[in-house]
């Protein structure tokens, strides 16, 4: 026998099966229908334990269908305390609301096709089944008179009962259908959400990629923008050495315009802009000493130039840079007004410098301070200047004499001697 179970039950084991099917009426013994199914079921109860299977075909049929429905509940009951499994088909509506009202036992149907009065071979669990005779024998042509006449002679408890089941059948059906359907759109979203997934997945890999190029070519326009600005701040240096005084006006707009030039136009990223929003609530004033980040040099501010910027110089050089650019170096104003080229202007009460303490400064930053030192020097006619470098590497100190054996005021100079510094210091000698 075919089990009715999906793949991967379980099945109980039993010691014995017992069947009463089919019509055992005999001439011989003198027995009816209705004798020869008790004579079977007898002979079950007495032989039957809690680890048999019972199976009963029309349980009390062949009587009268009060008694035999009577008998049959009974029947039922007994063997259900007794713990056997029992399968029992019936006709009677007593027996299937018997089975609803019962724990433990529970009604079952085989499916049935009434347009094509056809079985579909379907166990259906938890719905009693219906005989379908009036249907049966309307679809068949039995006259539609005779049919509403055996309606009327159903009582009103069978009626009921019919339309129950009926409308548990039809519960059923539409139940299933729903069914079939959520299952369906369970796979397609499912589905849709492996593919949202996927491309989840590829779109954080190619984001990860265009965040890791674009990295890599702003570190490289970085790094090429600021070799070129340094190169163009040496070239000025070596300009305003060698032409002190021809240089012209068209020579710093050139150098100016270059300078901008070799700016990297990047859109800056999101730390860079909350970095930038910090600095921007930092009052920047004329005089202020701040920190160019796009070219990473030094300046002072000049003065403000509306739109967010400001005209800042470094070295000899003056540009317009946005306010989101500077990092203030220190808040208080610097004593100087810087101008264009050389030219220093000092405050009438400040004092006047005859040393320059460079310790701690780049060769870049000490050369700007040197060139301002010596010309504040010369405009307070100085004939002698020391300036303080240090012994350290010797870099600094290289740096420095070669500076000022190209400039022009500088007539000579030399190291310290014992007790002014020695090595660490040099004294020029201003023309």
């Amino acid at each position: 026998m075919f089990v009715p179970a999906e793949e991967g039950a379980e099945l109980a084991a039993f010691d014995s099966v017992y069947a009463d099917i089919g019509d055992e009426q005999s001439i011989e013994q003198n027995l009816s229908t209705f004798s020869s199914h008790m004579t079977n079921i007898i002979r079950i109860l007495e032989r039957m334990t809690e680890r048999s299977l019972i199976l009963l075909d029309e349980l009390g049929a062949g009587t009268d269908p009060a008694e035999g429905s009577a008998l049959a509940i009974a029947i039922l009951d007994h063997i259900h305390k007794r713990g056997a499994r029992t399968v029992a088909t019936t006709h009677y509506s007593e027996l299937k609301a018997y089975a609803y009202n019962t724990p433990g036992i529970m009604n079952a149907s085989m499916e049935f096709d009434i347009k094509t009065l056809r079985p579909t071979y379907r166990l259906v669990l938890g719905v009693p089944g219906r005989s379908n005779a009036l249907a049966i024998a309307e679809r068949l042509g039995l006259d539609k008179s005779i049919i509403e006449a055996s309606r009327v002679q159903m009582s009103s408890e069978e009626q009921q009962v019919q339309s129950m089941i009926a409308s548990l059948e039809e519960n059923r059906l539409t139940a299933e259908a729903e069914r079939l359907e959520a299952e369906k759109l369970h796979r397609q979203v499912k589905q849709l959400q492996q593919q949202l997934e996927e491309e989840r997945r590829k779109f954080a890999q190619q984001r990860d990629r265009l965040l890791a190029r674009a990295e890599k070519e702003a570190a490289e326009a970085v790094h090429k923008a600021r070799q070129e600005a340094e190169e163009i701040i040496a070239e000025l240096r070596r300009m305003a050495m060698e032409e002190r005084a021809s240089l012209k006006e068209h020579k710093f707009i050139a150098a100016k315009k270059r300078l901008e030039e070799a700016m990297p136009n990047l859109q800056p990223a999101v730390r860079d802009q909350a970095a930038n929003r910090e600095r921007a609530k930092e009052k920047i004033e004329p005089g202020d000493e701040v920190m160019v980040t796009t070219v990473g040099q030094k300046g002072h501010v000049i003065e403000a130039a509306g739109n967010d910027e400001f005209l800042v110089q470094i070295g000899i050089l003056k540009m317009k840079v946005s306010a989101r650019d500077l990092e203030r170096i220190r808040p208080q104003k610097s004593q100087q007004t810087l101008q264009a080229g050389a030219n220093v202007k000092r405050a009438r009460n400040a004092p006047v410098r005859t040393e320059l303490d460079l310790r701690g400064s780049t060769l870049d930053e000490a050369l700007i301070e040197v060139d301002r030192f010596l010309d504040e020097a010369l405009i307070n006619n100085l004939g002698q200047v020391s300036i303080i470098h240090g012994k350290g590497t010797g870099v600094l100190r290289s740096g420095i004499h070669e500076f000022l054996r190209k400039h022009r005021h500088v007539k000579s100079f030399r190291l310290g001697e014992y007790g002014e510094g020695g090595s660490g210091i040099t004294i020029a000698e201003l023309k």
